[in-house]
């Protein structure tokens, strides 16, 4: 990649809410679980997090606490998990997951679960207007 691209998996499997001054937030298209992608936008192929040059390695680690903060206080959720993998995208992107005791997959990895259901456009609709209130964050027009 020439220039910033989202990865066509990435694309494929989730919501584009908007962005920060680094990061594009993704929403994993998984009603199941409060399940957010950041990714980091660069001119090359950023892999890794040290990837980054260190003043953005600094300004993504505050996205990914926004949107932990934001990802906590949705309710039943008890955890998060926040994991860089890269195992199948290579692209750079942190995933930020809200876990509980009672969702579908516990005590599993969400990301080697089934599939489930997708949003509905009033829980999406609900969803954006409420992550629109982030710091620093700028959400994408609906058309």
């Amino acid at each position: 990649m020439s220039s910033f691209e989202i990865h066509p998996q990435l694309q494929s499997d989730c919501i584009v809410l908007g962005q920060f001054q680094v990061s594009t937030l993704l929403l994993m298209n998984n009603a199941s679980v409060p399940w957010f992608i950041l990714v980091p936008r660069n001119d090359h192929f950023a892999v890794e997090l040290t990837d980054l040059a260190f003043a953005d390695q600094t300004q993504v680690l505050a996205e990914i606490n926004a949107v932990a903060g934001f990802a906590k206080a949705q309710p039943y959720v008890e955890k998060l998990n926040i994991a860089a993998l890269g195992n199948i995208v290579p692209q750079l992107h942190i995933h930020i997951v809200g876990r509980s005791t009672a969702d579908y997959c516990w005590p599993k990895l969400v990301w080697v679960a089934d599939t489930q259901p997708g949003y509905a456009v009033t829980a999406l609709q609900t969803l954006r207007h409420n992550v629109s209130s982030l710091a620093g964050f700028t959400p994408v027009k609906i058309t």
